[in-house]
């Protein structure tokens, strides 16, 4: 704060000087506004303007007071993405198989907390029933499943789950459980026979 004190207080100065030369000269000369606008340029140039200016930015005060109008921080941003040299720069960009892959996996997190989100969404889990439903959607979800890429894929998937020790693991609790539940039933049937 007590920095821009100083640039207005800077700024206040020049006029005033500019003033003292304008009332020694008889007020002959008026200042006119582009020969301010040249002294201010010519100062802020210097380097003790540009010091005063890389000083002012790092003020806290002054930053929050800059980012004030976030409405038109918005605007600004959206017009700029929206327009035809963004969206072809873009387009350019996620060619780019290496900058792609940084750029989903940067957005992998925030994707999965998006989507987590919505599947606990009513409105959202309405709509997705009704698209499931839709006879067209099930036609094209049963077109692909035929496909062999796709069966290509599950295969592969499956091979990468049996191969992961994780699943292993669960796989070897679950038949344990049946293992000790088959047991069970044969013991208590076995107990059934010697007691009639």
């Amino acid at each position: 704060m007590k920095l821009l004190r100083g640039l207005i207080v800077f700024c206040l100065s020049v006029f005033i000087i500019t003033g003292c030369a304008t009332a020694e000269n008889g007020g002959k000369n008026q200042p006119d506004y582009e020969s301010t606008k040249k002294m201010m340029v010519d100062m802020l140039k210097t380097d003790e303007g540009k010091q005063a200016i890389q000083e002012i930015m790092e003020d806290e005060e002054v930053r929050k007071v800059l980012v004030m109008d976030s409405a038109f921080v918005k605007k600004t941003i959206q017009d700029t993405l929206t327009s035809e040299e963004a969206q072809k720069f873009w387009q350019d960009t996620m060619q780019d198989p290496e900058f792609a892959k940084t750029f989903a996996e940067s957005m992998q997190t925030e994707n999965e907390k998006i989507l987590k989100g919505l599947m606990k969404d009513p409105e959202y889990q309405g709509m997705m029933l009704t698209i499931l439903q839709d006879p067209e959607m099930e036609s094209n979800v049963l077109e692909i499943m035929k496909s062999k890429e796709y069966r290509q894929q599950v295969m592969t998937i499956m091979s990468e789950s049996f191969e992961s020790p994780f699943f292993t693991a669960k796989v070897n609790e679950i038949l344990s459980k049946v293992a000790e539940k088959q047991m069970e039933k044969q013991d208590s049937g076995g107990g059934k026979e010697k007691s009639s």
